[in-house]
């Protein structure tokens, strides 16, 4: 069975139920070339959504490093430095891309050097200790969070000039569904294979076996076929940076798109605080790694069909109804110390990091969705690297956060997280339905 039928069956199992295929915003060409697309995009995302997840930077690295006996300022740069490395420069290479009649190059070059990265990771937690192996691993996860950014323009140009409108949130499903699913399968392996006296041993096959996913997912992006886009109105970086800001000023849904995307990062934010929390309130020690990625997995699995269809027909909605999600799994732990003893155990506090990574899932698709539909086709690169540099910023930001948990405690952390997920509520509501 060829590629082009296997696609076809996909895509009208997925999204046609038998009605007329209709393709808006994209050309008719493309639109004959939208199962086949479809398929390969959705595959890539199988390998990257697993690969992400079995060389996770807020997991799986920070786990190599206690083994490692890597000093624990290190992990605190690793999230810094992936989301700064991936957001602030993409409005400087915005400006590049858009010269290129074809943009799926850029994408499958950078998953190619970010599976180069990860398989120089390695060798590096194999030879070096401590400080060394530290400092050798956030330098190759800069150059991976750099070329990861690259990806994220041409991903969303891609899919934006490939995949119809009304059919992309169920392309970002069906790309987390697939790659929950993988991820369930890893988790599993992982809590019956994975080494107990703390061998090094696994971590190595682990970032290995990641590298190798996302060489994978580089080829099988370059068989996209991609109808040449606009080349015209080329601009240099310092123009690209005046146009992104006169963006800014001058689209007011767009302006209001950005807070919206800024405040639902208080959802991710609230992950490591419950895991806090749960150890502070019941002295539990949460460990289990394999079971960790098998929770992720399954959440992602379960809610990425859900969010995908409701993305398509109203992005803004998913984003108030991830927010208002969160702002629920945050109240019921803030009241979790208040419940009778016989129900405080890590079996009625555990389903809040089941659910807390459904509500960010469908923040991640529901953000994703809205920028790529609302954007011009023209200058979708500009729209999505603004948003993502404007975000390399806020995530900056977010660190000052971390000194009320500091001062103040968990719990005001939390109440402060819960204050801006309502405000996000608040400003979704205001987006213009598209």
């Amino acid at each position: 069975m060829s590629r082009e039928s296997i696609g076809e069956r996909i895509y009208e199992y997925l999204l046609e139920s038998g009605e007329e295929r209709a393709c808006d915003a994209i050309s008719e060409d493309s639109c004959k070339e939208a199962p086949g697309n479809f398929l390969l995009i959705g595959l890539n995302g199988f390998c990257t959504k697993l690969a992400e997840q079995i060389a996770s930077p807020t997991l799986i690295i920070p786990y190599i490093f206690s083994i490692l006996g890597v000093p624990s300022f290190y992990s605190g740069l690793l999230v810094p430095i992936k989301n700064t490395g991936s957001l602030l420069p993409q409005l400087i290479v915005s400006a590049k891309i858009r010269a290129f009649k074809y943009r799926k190059y850029f994408w499958a070059t950078a998953g190619f050097f970010q599976g180069l990265m990860l398989l120089l990771m390695a060798p590096v937690i194999f030879s070096f200790e401590a400080g060394v192996a530290g400092t050798l691993v956030i330098l190759l996860l800069l150059f991976f969070s750099i070329a990861s950014g690259v990806g994220s323009i041409s991903f969303k140009d891609v899919m934006g000039k490939t995949i119809p409108k009304g059919k992309r949130g169920r392309l970002l499903s069906f790309r987390a569904t697939g790659g929950g699913v993988l991820t369930m399968i890893a988790g599993i392996v992982l809590y019956l294979t994975i080494d107990k006296d703390g061998s090094i041993d696994s971590f190595v096959i682990l970032l290995a076996v990641a590298g190798v996913l996302w060489l994978i997912s580089a080829v099988l992006f370059v068989f996209v076929k991609e109808e040449p886009g606009a080349t015209s109105g080329g601009r240099t970086p310092v123009d690209e940076v005046k146009k992104g800001w006169r963006l800014i000023q001058h689209d007011l849904n767009f302006r209001n798109f950005l807070m919206a995307r800024a405040l639902l990062l208080s959802i991710p934010l609230t992950q490591p605080f419950y895991i806090l929390y749960a150890t502070q309130k019941m002295n539990v020690e949460l460990s289990g790694l394999g079971l960790f990625i098998f929770a992720t997995g399954v959440s992602n699995m379960i809610s990425s069909p859900f969010w995908g269809r409701f993305s398509d027909k109203s992005s803004r909605k998913v984003m108030m109804v991830s927010a208002a999600l969160a702002l629920l799994i945050s109240c019921y732990v803030i009241a979790f110390d208040h419940l009778p003893d016989g129900w405080q155990s890590i079996y009625t506090f555990g389903p809040v990091f089941f659910l807390i990574i459904i509500a960010y899932g469908g923040a991640r698709m529901a953000r994703k969705t809205y920028l790529v539909d609302y954007a011009p086709a023209d200058e979708r690169p500009l729209y999505v690297s603004v948003a993502n540099t404007f975000m390399g910023i806020m995530t900056l930001l977010s660190g000052v956060l971390s000194l009320v948990a500091e001062f103040l405690g968990v719990e005001a952390m939390i109440f402060a997280l819960m204050f801006l997920m309502m405000l996000a509520i608040l400003v979704a509501s205001r987006l213009k339905e598209i």
